[in-house]
């Protein structure tokens, strides 16, 4: 389930409010964060920064409470969803949202604050599933459109779309012969 919006908007806000509202209704969710320009979760002087700069093209740093790995990937050109969803560890996640990646085809929430005056992806991208905005009146749309502010109800939303997509995937199709 992706969150898509332009930068601004608040999608690591809605974020760190919805993930509580997820772990307290019983799920283990994971993150994929889309970044637009070259980060660093590491920094000079740590000895797996100086690492990877002197050629590692991989380093993994772990601990008994968490790891990280960072891999250079200077040849793969813009990045794409499925790399990152196929690196998780989807034994130990319920529930993984996307921030981000708005333009690749997936089921998205858009993220919508009226008083930075963007225009919605939404009809245009048929990806979109819902429409969460600071205000719902103004929105017609074949969409639900959820008010932001009210996380109980985006995260109910997410569990609900997610449990029918898994339940769809489970039934057995049935053949046309």
């Amino acid at each position: 389930m992706g969150f898509a919006a332009y930068s601004g908007t608040g999608k690591t806000t809605l974020l760190k409010r919805l993930l509580p509202r997820l772990i307290e209704l019983g799920r283990r969710p994971a993150i994929v964060k889309h970044a637009h320009h070259n980060f660093d979760i590491d920094y000079p002087g740590k000895d797996s920064y100086e690492l990877r700069k002197a050629g590692a093209n991989q380093v993994l740093v772990g601990s008994n409470q968490r790891w990280a790995m960072v891999v250079e990937t200077p040849t793969l050109g813009e990045a794409h969803l499925a790399n990152f969803l196929a690196r998780l560890e989807l034994n130990h996640t319920d529930v993984v949202l996307v921030e981000g990646f708005r333009d690749e085809r997936f089921p998205k929430i858009e993220i919508q604050r009226t008083s930075l005056k963007q225009p919605l992806f939404y009809p245009h991208d048929d990806s979109v599933i819902a429409i969460a905005t600071d205000t719902t009146a103004n929105h017609k749309s074949s969409v639900p459109v959820i008010e932001l502010a009210d996380i109980e109800c985006l995260a109910d939303f997410i569990m609900e779309y997610c449990d029918e997509a898994l339940a769809q995937t489970r039934t057995p199709q049935r053949s046309e012969n």
